[in-house]
């Protein structure tokens, strides 16, 4: 960035000098000075500064409340009839900003959380190999005592069956036989009981190291859960409550927690079936042990809300607007505006801000700024274009010559003689309209002409020409001199930097004088060679054809000494003279190529203009395929008018033509709105006294954009102070019905410049009564708007004293009271017009007359030399001496 002043960067981040002299200061840079030169280096201190006093420091606040308060009605009806209650609403938002401390200490803590799941997910899986274990000993303890069973029963089926003793007499068997009996059946029953007490208690064991397991891997996974709070998952439900769960044993369900009993504490004695029931249970444990491991393997995978900001890249070109800015940084827009408010800078969303501000707006919001140029797509074409001309070959070219002068001074007529043809006799008014531009294949070779309007409206087109031309002829009148026009031709030929040569035309006339323009144009620093100076001179006369050679050789030597080159086999760039709407043929531009050449079928680019050239004509209206430099011609094909003066190229395809078109839009817009923007507290006052200044109204439609642009700007340039010219609408082409309906809707007068209206807007206008004027005549039209102007004036009132009477003698009357008798010595003293009563020459009184009389007899006039009676309508304090002035106010019409 270059160096600025204090006073520049002031106003480019909008703020005052005092104050940013201040922060200068207080950031330790020596600056005290309005004028003082701003380095790189000192605004960034100056940044950094802002950034440590802006939040980014350690003594900065942390945290910001914002409180609002908005107040509504409420209608209600009551017993006393409908009232109004006035409701309050507060709400207040707390903003914190966070430590990049923290945010580092949150992301170690999710690393460490991440490495806890991990070793929670490791424990899980060890206790389902334990649990898996713990099942196949279930399974083998089950076994173990279902084969000890079978044994027993395979045992108890192998020992023959007893034969059926013969019944006994209890009475007669010895009591020892019986308790040898009980005792071999009591040792049966123990080694049933025993063989099914040791596959419980295996089983039992089996489960509690499951159960461990378990323990161990929860234990490890709320510890991880502990190191971090990790964020909801959407699917996540809650948990039973206590109320559930004591519902649930109110039910009978078994509580799997408490410890199982043994033997009669269960209620009964084990058998087969608790066991099959014991592991039937472990099933079920086992399947909602693996379905809840598969909820949180897919709840992995759930939505997680963010935890840290994400710092962003913003591109910021010279301007860009606030709802960009906050696009690019995914915030809203209220927060960018609020940061603009902190520096002191009251914007809009859709107002532009400048590159400085925005930085400062993006480092404080903690975001990255890229720097990046607005005019990053104008600049790669232009690199493209400038490389195609140096890849061509420089071969010599025709000058290009515009003729410049005062209105009727001969340049069209001149330059028809030149071309053997009639263009002047075809122009309205006997001036141009528009500029001409023509190729001629002289005796001395080719010389491609521009002809421009001499007219005082068309300084913008004689400017153009100067600038988009080699050499510039200035033809002047031997029989009128220089003229206004003239000095302003040679102005923009100074400007435009291009030689000049005089041709002194109408030497065929008698008044003709060649020495007067000499003079004249050497007060203006418009030397001739033949008096030492640089400039050709040359007498011609556009009517005998004197001269003209000469002209043309001073035109071609002058040529040789600039050594005109361009290439041929590149694209083909240069300078829009004219464009216009055909309603036949669509927008019609005239072109005049300067380096390259250009053929039917290229990609045409003007300025925000593109399209693909379908026919391509010369001067004369005729097709021709190909045009060199040096070479104007007619193309249709582009989709509108562009305006003259714009630069054209010829660009590969019709997508970078598109491209660039609407990047050029875009910024046309982006300028009008900052400057619409910028203007608004300008024109503030301006707009508070706009109902007091009258405005005419106009809708402009004119045949080529250059003659728009003249129009426009002469009607602009008319007016004062009380009266202006407002233009609703301009534009190329016929008058349409749109045009008419706008007309209607503003009140505006339609002004049509060598175009007509069609014949629907000819219905409306009937119908309506529009005032519609036809115009082929740029000066008739100025004059018509002029004497409208001047219609619109408020008239002058100018007061004229008519008649002065000198009171003589004073006395009183019965009818009128006090009379006072005069004598007229001034003019003529009227009963009906206002008077003034003056003494010592200072006015005391101003009123009306009461009574005029000479004699006994009313008079409605005396003159000078005669003496009168007048009573002065309520006043009494004429004394003799006074003077009684009569006068009349007169209205004087205004002009512009």
């Amino acid at each position: 960035m270059a160096q600025v002043t204090v006073e520049q960067l002031a106003k480019v981040v909008g703020a005052s000098v005092e104050r940013l002299l201040t922060q200068m200061k207080e950031a330790g840079l020596p600056h005290a000075e309005a004028g003082e030169a701003v380095s790189d280096e000192d605004k960034q201190t100056l940044l950094a500064y802002l950034k440590r006093s802006h939040g980014e420091s350690t003594d900065a606040p942390k945290r910001i409340t914002l409180k609002r308060k908005t107040i509504s009605t409420l209608k209600t009806s009551g017993s006393q009839g409908r009232k109004t209650v006035n409701v309050e609403v507060r709400k207040k938002r707390t903003y914190v900003k966070r430590d990049p401390a923290e945010l580092e200490a949150e992301a170690k803590a999710a690393e460490e959380a991440a490495a806890a799941e991990e070793a929670a997910r490791e424990a899980e899986a060890e206790a389902a190999e334990a649990e898996a274990a713990a099942a196949q000993a279930e399974a083998e303890a089950a076994a173990a005592a279902a084969e000890a069973a079978a044994k027993a029963a395979e045992d108890a089926a192998v020992q023959p069956e007893p034969e059926p003793e013969p019944e006994e007499d209890l009475a007669n068997i010895d009591p020892e036989i019986l308790r040898q009996r009980a005792a071999a059946r009591r040792k049966v029953r123990e080694a049933e009981e025993a063989a099914a007490r040791k596959a419980v208690l295996e089983a039992r064991k089996a489960e509690d190291e499951r159960k461990k397991a378990e323990a161990e891997a929860k234990t490890k996974a709320d510890k991880a859960a502990d190191a971090v709070k990790r964020p909801k998952r959407l699917h996540e439900a809650p948990s039973a409550s206590p109320a559930a769960e004591q519902r649930k044993k109110k039910h009978g369900r078994l509580d799997r927690n408490a410890p199982p009993g043994r033997g009669k504490q269960r209620g009964h004695n084990l058998s087969l079936s608790d066991l099959d029931r014991a592991e039937s249970g472990m099933a079920r444990r086992r399947n909602r042990k693996k379905l809840k491991a598969t909820h949180e393997e897919h709840g992995k995978h759930g939505f997680e809300m963010p935890t840290a900001k994400k710092a962003v890249e913003v591109a910021v070109g010279d301007m860009i607007a606030v709802g960009d800015l906050a696009q690019q940084m995914s915030v809203k827009a209220g927060e960018v505006i609020k940061e603009l408010m902190k520096l002191g800078v009251m914007a809009n969303i859709n107002q532009m801000i400048d590159q400085d501000t925005a930085t400062l707006v993006v480092e404080e919001m903690g975001h990255k700024v890229k720097m990046v140029s607005a005019d990053a797509v104008e600049e790669s074409f232009e690199e493209t274009l400038a490389q195609h001309t140096g890849e061509g070959t420089p071969e010599p070219r025709a000058p290009v010559v515009t003729v410049m002068g005062h209105v009727d001074h001969g340049k069209t007529s001149l330059l028809d003689y030149i071309r053997k043809s009639h263009v002047a006799s075809g122009e309205a008014g006997g001036i141009t309209q528009h500029i001409g531009a023509y190729h001629v294949d002289t005796d001395h070779g080719m010389i491609s002409f521009l002809d421009t309007p001499g007219h005082a409206a068309f300084t913008a087109m004689r400017a153009r020409g100067a600038k988009s031309t080699d050499i510039v002829i200035l033809v002047v009148a031997a029989d009128d001199g220089v003229m206004p026009q003239t000095e302003e031709a040679v102005q923009h030929a100074r400007a435009a930097e291009v030689p000049l040569i005089v041709a002194i035309n109408k030497m065929d006339k008698e008044g003709a004088d060649p020495d007067r323009v000499k003079n004249e144009l050497a007060a203006k620093d418009v030397i001739p060679e033949d008096w030492g100076g640089d400039t050709q001179f040359i007498p011609v006369s556009a009517h005998t054809g004197d001269g003209v050679n000469e002209l043309l050789e001073a035109v071609l030597l002058q040529s040789e000494l600039l050594e005109l080159k361009a290439p041929r086999d590149v694209p083909a760039q240069g300078i829009v003279i004219e464009s216009r709407l055909d309603k036949g043929r669509g927008p019609v531009a005239s072109l005049l190529v300067q380096s390259g050449t250009l053929r039917q079928g290229d990609i045409v680019l003007a300025g925000v203009q593109y399209g693909r050239v379908r026919a391509m004509l010369d001067e004369n209206g005729q097709p021709i395929e190909e045009a060199g430099p040096s070479i104007p011609v007619e193309i249709l094909g582009l989709d509108g008018t562009p305006d003259a003066g714009d630069q054209f190229a010829a660009v590969e395809s019709e997508r970078r033509a598109r491209e660039i078109a609407d990047f050029r839009q875009e910024r046309n817009r982006d300028t009008r709105l900052a400057r619409q923007q910028a203007a608004k507290l300008d024109n503030m006052f301006e707009s508070m006294t706009a109902g007091e200044k009258k405005t005419l109204n106009v809708v402009v439609k004119a045949d080529v954009r250059g003659s728009l642009e003249a129009i426009q700007t002469a009607l602009l340039d008319l007016g004062n102070e009380e009266v202006k010219v407002n233009i609703v609408s301009g534009g190329v082409g016929g008058i349409a019905e749109t045009d008419v309906t706008l007309a209607i809707t503003s009140g505006a007068v339609i002004f049509g410049f060598n175009v007509r209206a069609d014949n629907a807007a000819r219905r409306l206008i009937e119908a309506e009564g529009v005032d519609l004027r036809y115009y082929n005549v740029i000066y008739d039209l100025i004059d018509d708007v002029k004497a409208a102007l001047t219609g619109m004036l408020a008239p002058e009132m100018r007061e004229e004293i008519v008649g002065i009477a000198e009171v003589r003698d004073v006395f009183r009357s019965p009818k009128f009271g006090q009379i006072a008798g005069c004598m007229v010595t001034e003019g003529t003293v009227y009963r009906s017009k206002p008077i003034r009563v003056l003494r010592d020459n200072v006015v005391i009184y101003e009123g009306e007359l009461e009574s005029l009389r000479r004699f006994k007899d009313d008079a409605n006039e005396v003159r000078n030399g005669m003496e009168c009676g007048i009573g002065v309508k309520n006043y009494t304090d004429v004394k003799v001496g006074d003077l009684i002035e009569v006068f009349e106010v007169k209205e004087i019409a205004r002009s512009l």
